[in-house]
């Protein structure tokens, strides 16, 4: 356990991931970095902000109770260095160095797919996403997406429909439910042997800026990502556009062209996306 609470003192530091994996390329392990001093710090960099945020007292305080916490609520600690972390996810270039966990990690290590799309979707946007992700459960497919409103629901929702297997990815603490409304479905993935991460603690709320940060993680977890429906500003074509970057098959819903919540899809199939308009344009490739 004593290795386990530098791991969480480094993720929370106020630094970029990509900040995090190149101290830990250079010093191999979190307690190397924490035991530091200024003197030695300044050493190797210049960046008093950077000094000044890996010996900040308040994040080591806050570090104790995370880990005080995560034994009391059984709480699973995956580092990079675990053999249960996503081999997948290890792949994208700003992979997070810990997630905390609810449920089975054997999944992280399993043929998934990221099913996503806006929150206020339409009734025939909510029917798709629960109609694909009830097949491609049925082809032994984890389904992943990010516990929000609409699409993300649903493919939630068509997974377990089949007593498939999913996970949910939070913009927030592991222990905090958002939106709420979605206690039971959060409840739900973990009674159907399903998972729960997040690289956000546990009792953290959501800000803004924690989705699209989280949606790296939805996107890197999988070698496919199916666009349900997306306006054209959405959180979803950002996964898609980092899906893209990461190398991913980006697979899109062709929806009416006089919809907003089909304009961001529609574009994506301009763009190069593949049009899908059955299973076996998804599993057949």
């Amino acid at each position: 356990m004593e290795e386990i609470f530098y791991w969480i003192w480094l993720s929370i530091l106020d630094l970029k991931p990509i900040e995090k994996i190149k101290l830990l390329e250079f010093f191999k392990e979190p307690k190397n970095i924490y035991n530091l001093d200024k003197k030695q710090l300044k050493e190797v960099t210049d960046l008093e902000e950077l000094i000044n945020k890996i010996i900040d007292e308040k994040k080591r305080k806050r570090a104790y109770i995370i880990l005080k916490n995560a034994i009391k609520e059984k709480i699973k600690l995956i580092c990079v260095k675990d053999s249960k972390y996503s081999k997948q996810l290890l792949k994208i270039y700003d992979y997070p160095i810990l997630l905390f966990a609810k449920g089975n990690i054997e999944l992280l290590n399993t043929k998934s797919i990221a099913i996503v799309g806006c929150r206020n979707c339409s009734e025939y946007g909510e029917n798709i996403a629960k109609k694909f992700s009830f097949k491609l459960s049925q082809n032994n497919f984890t389904i992943v997406s990010g516990m929000a409103k609409g699409i993300d629901t649903a493919a939630h929702q068509g997974a377990l429909l089949n007593n498939g297997k999913t996970i949910a990815v939070l913009g927030s603490g592991i222990n905090y439910i958002y939106p709420y409304e979605n206690k039971n479905l959060y409840n739900n993935i973990l009674k159907n042997d399903g998972l729960i991460i997040s690289e956000y603690g546990i009792y953290e709320k959501p800000y803004p800026s924690y989705f699209p940060k989280r949606n790296r993680i939805i996107s890197g977890l999988c070698n496919k990502i199916l666009v349900v429906e997306a306006t054209m500003k959405s959180g979803s074509i950002i996964t898609a556009d980092i899906a893209i970057e990461q190398g991913k098959n980006v697979y899109a819903i062709p929806g009416n062209i006089t919809s907003e919540y089909s304009k961001g899809t529609n574009e994506l199939i301009k763009d190069g996306a593949i049009l899908t308009s059955s299973l076996e344009d998804i599993i057949d490739l």
